[in-house]
């Protein structure tokens, strides 16, 4: 199968990118200037170009804090834009999938999230990301938008990368404790989107495939219990560690809130799809035993 992926640089593109041959698929990675979602002009020319049986919109704009202070770009790119990449889509015949997250939800929830949960973003992020699944449902029926959240991969901007560098230079670091979610590979989540991606092209007529769908890792974790994973895991191969001073969010001021609880339930994608994604502390631990290896080589 041949997919056309929206996005370059970013985790899930990249993961996307590595691991569609081990499936038997092929990406087109479609990225600025010739795809760029704040200019509705390039969409379409780019994705008939890219001859392919799906689309996956992995581009976004993604930084939190930065979007309350730019919120019509945030808007532009994750509203419009993700619109006229289904548009486009469809009007070629090809299912889209849309990935979102959890920051739709306001996080008041005690439990996991489920998709048919009201919606109350916190922040212009979220706004955006929320304007998005709906414009693309409303683009084309063929849709399926997944959310996921607190992602990380052995590359791009991510909590895991970040903890790793602090604690090459730093004894002690503090990290929030009170916001639960559910730390998700991006590798896992591209294995999520072909599956996804290649069940939607085998059965055009099956409308249950169509709609919303949580995708997220299974387990929950507040940040520093992720935090104290990332540090054993790169103790026990001889990488860098800290100590983990537990904060609560009123400590470590944001300019966007953050929801209080990001999990997700995903017991609807298992249902629909049959696919189930691994529980997080694995994945995360691989995550770090490649970042230290790379460092390794490279160094």
């Amino acid at each position: 199968m041949r997919i056309a992926v929206t996005g370059q640089n970013g985790q899930v593109a990249r993961a996307l990118s590595e691991i569609a041959g081990r499936h038997g698929h092929e990406v087109v990675l479609l990225g600025r200037p010739a795809l760029d979602l704040a200019d509705p002009s390039t969409i379409a020319p780019a994705i008939r170009g890219a001859r392919a049986e799906a689309v996956i919109n992995a581009a976004a704009y993604t930084a939190v804090d930065k979007a309350e202070s730019e919120p019509d770009l945030a808007m532009a790119v994750n509203g419009a834009g993700a619109g006229a990449v289904a548009a486009a889509a469809a009007e070629l015949g090809l299912p889209v999938l849309q990935v979102s997250t959890d920051y739709v939800f306001d996080g008041s929830k005690p439990e996991p999230y489920v998709e048919e949960d009201p919606v109350g973003p916190l922040g212009a992020y979220g706004r955006s990301k929320l304007a998005g699944e709906q414009v693309v449902a409303e683009a084309n029926p063929r849709h399926a938008v997944l959310r996921t959240a607190w992602v990380y991969a052995p590359y791009g901007a991510n909590f895991v990368r970040t903890m790793l560098r602090i604690a090459g230079n730093k004894p002690e670091v503090s990290v929030v404790a009170d916001q639960h979610g559910c730390p998700t590979s991006a590798l896992d989540i591209a294995t999520t989107l072909l599956g996804v991606a290649a069940k939607m092209v085998a059965e055009p007529e099956n409308r249950d495939l169509n709609g919303v769908f949580h995708m997220a890792a299974r387990g929950e974790a507040v940040w520093a219990e992720v935090a104290e994973a990332v540090f054993a895991a790169s103790r026990a191969k001889g990488g860098p560690s800290a100590t983990v001073k537990r904060i609560t969010t009123a400590e470590f001021p944001t300019q966007a809130r953050r929801p209080a609880n990001s999990r997700l339930d995903c017991a609807k994608l298992e249902r629909v799809y049959g696919i189930r994604l691994p529980e997080w502390r694995g994945p995360l631990e691989r995550t770090v035993s490649r970042l230290l290896n790379d460092a390794k080589a490279s160094g």
